[in-house]
């Protein structure tokens, strides 16, 4: 079913806190399309096709390295979009964006896009300032991915998966864990476990449920208040 073009209706954060007059004029523009799971959106170093408007789910940003090794360094849900680098006129992507929990978004092609931050000042400098709470976010990941115990850093990323689920429970496998904090798997077993011990997380056949998100903020290191802090002082 299409989604709504009005703008009651809309579900990213980013779009809604638009000027209402902006919003009318944009939201228009946009094409509702489904988020299957591990869908790529961008590829590093191709033209950005499109901007995607993330309404549910989320979107993994990763790197990749020369020896086969990934990396995320950015996740993206409804407070966001997919496509950031042309809000600063670049066309490229340097990253790898790909869905990692299913769901829906609003999409432009590129051109398109480009049109209306030259017609709408206040669509870009909403839209430049989400980017630079973005680059906090990689910044401050490089940061805790270097300098943090792993057992805080999977507490911090599940945190962040459930603020854009929406959802106390989240389709992760330890596979993809592993992949995501860049560690082998029987650590974040390890780890996981220590957690359910805790009776912070359940985790059973490819699901995390968050039990006590008081206790897994807790367990976090403060790198996830940090960029917490950083989106609510840039965005609002």
């Amino acid at each position: 079913m299409a989604l709504s073009h009005q703008p009651s209706a809309v579900r990213n954060r980013l779009l809604a806190a638009l000027p209402p007059d902006v919003l009318a004029q944009f939201l228009p523009k946009l094409h509702p399309i489904s988020l299957p799971l591990r869908k790529v959106l961008n590829s590093p170093g191709e033209p950005i096709e499109a901007v995607y408007f993330v309404e549910s789910g989320w979107v993994s940003m990763v790197t990749h390295l020369d020896e086969g090794a990934q990396a995320e360094v950015g996740l993206i849900g409804h407070e966001g979009f997919v496509g950031a680098s042309l809000v600063t006129g670049i066309d490229t992507a340097f990253a790898e964006a790909y869905v990692q929990a299913p769901g829906e978004a609003l999409q432009i092609e590129t051109k398109a896009f480009q049109r209306e931050l030259d017609t709408h000042p206040a669509l870009f400098r909403r839209l430049l300032r989400y980017t630079e709470a973005m680059h906090a976010q990689a910044m401050q990941t490089a940061a805790c991915n270097g300098r943090h115990a792993l057992e805080q850093r999977l507490a911090r990323w599940i945190l962040m998966a459930r603020e854009r689920a929406d959802s106390d429970d989240l389709p992760l496998t330890q596979e993809f864990l592993a992949l995501m904090l860049c560690v082998h798997r029987p650590s974040i077993t390890v780890v996981a476990r220590m957690l359910q011990q805790a009776g912070i997380i359940r985790y059973s056949q490819g699901r995390i449920t968050v039990l006590d998100r008081d206790g897994l903020e807790a367990t976090a290191c403060e790198c996830y208040r940090a960029v917490q802090k950083r989106f609510d002082q840039i965005l609002g």
